[in-house]
């Protein structure tokens, strides 16, 4: 008990903790929240229900645009969005009640919902799941011919699953060692038993989930951008027949669907960079106090969620033709419904 009050007299510098990665640690307190946390909170709640319904709206389009068979890792990654946007709203409505956590029942809720668990699942998978999509256009577009031949369904629905597992596993082997209730407050990620493990796990954080991702991106989509150039040259030398427009055509699907991921995950690097570079000092500091720029960064990177949506149905044709089709159908309704009248 002596550990437990020493780790709650650290954590009261704020209410809110690093704990290594985004938001995690942060301190669920008994007591009304007042200040920028408050808006915080609130704001955080309002991007999770406008990522829920954009995410689920736009997975709708790419189901009744076929793109589940076409683009299989790209609907899994709008249905990982909906996910993660649907855990935000239950876990700051949860934050909001500001429930005092007693017994087993105020430790589980602890652990599964105020630490945030459940919405890094979708997080770390939705960044996996992202490099997987990236892998994917480069292998059709750099090598179409192996491709074609040797990439299987059976493949792509093992990485998806693959995603998760490694999401889920990163996130139970640390949090119920280093989350629990004191006097009725949740401390998520926040109770390391020393600063090197707190240090090691985010730099191991930062490695997996951003940096080699990052560069995944930057590596793939740069000799996907050579070989789109390369195709363009070689069909400019032939003549229009019939096979070659329709190779054409097949190219430049492929070629708006690379910019659409190209333009999302760009989106990724920057919407989550500031929020690891405060991570990075947060960690560092020996008593951090969070201020605006801290719960602003947080913010950006919350946004993420609810931003790549509006990419799809701005950039990705199939989903822009089917959301076309509902505001056309919408308004013809509504014009014959005042015609009658």
């Amino acid at each position: 008990m002596t550990e437990a009050n020493s780790s709650a007299s650290q954590l009261s510098v704020a209410m809110t903790s690093t704990g290594m990665t985004l938001t995690r640690g942060y301190t669920a307190s008994s007591s009304p929240p007042r200040g920028i946390e408050f808006y915080f909170q609130f704001a955080v709640l309002a991007v999770g229900v406008i990522g829920t319904a954009a995410n689920a709206l736009v997975l709708y389009a790419l189901v009744a645009s076929k793109q589940h068979k076409k683009n299989v890792l790209i609907v899994h990654q709008n249905a990982i969005e909906l996910y993660t946007s649907f855990c935000m709203i239950v876990i700051y409505i949860t934050r909001l009640c500001n429930i005092h956590l007693t017994g087993p029942v105020g430790y589980w809720l602890c652990v599964v919902i105020l630490s945030e668990c459940l919405m890094w699942f979708g997080t770390h998978t939705s960044a996996i799941n992202l490099a997987f999509i990236t892998v994917e256009r480069y292998l059709k577009v750099v090598y179409p011919a192996w491709s074609q031949n040797k990439l299987r369904s059976w493949m792509i629905y093992s990485a998806m699953a693959t995603a998760w597992i490694i999401s889920v596993v990163s996130s139970i082997a640390v949090v119920f060692q280093t989350s629990g209730v004191i006097y009725g407050v949740c401390y998520g990620f926040a109770l390391w038993k020393n600063q090197t493990a707190r240090i090691f796990y985010f730099i191991w954080n930062f490695l997996a989930f951003y940096v080699i991702i990052l560069v995944t991106f930057v590596f793939c989509y740069w000799r996907i951008l050579l070989a789109i150039r390369r195709q363009a040259r070689v069909m400019e030398s032939y003549s229009a027949s019939a096979s070659n427009a329709a190779q054409i055509h097949y190219n430049q699907i492929q070629s708006n669907v690379t910019k659409t991921m190209i333009f999302i995950s760009t989106c990724y690097a920057i919407s989550l960079l500031p929020a690891y570079i405060e991570f990075i000092i947060y960690t560092l500091h020996p008593k951090p106090t969070y201020g605006g720029a801290f719960y602003g960064v947080m913010l950006l990177a919350y946004s993420y969620m609810c931003t790549n949506p509006f990419i799809y149905a701005t950039k990705l044709d199939p989903v822009r033709k089917v959301l076309m089709r509902l505001i056309l159908c919408k308004k013809t309704t509504e014009q014959g419904s005042g015609n009658t009248n």
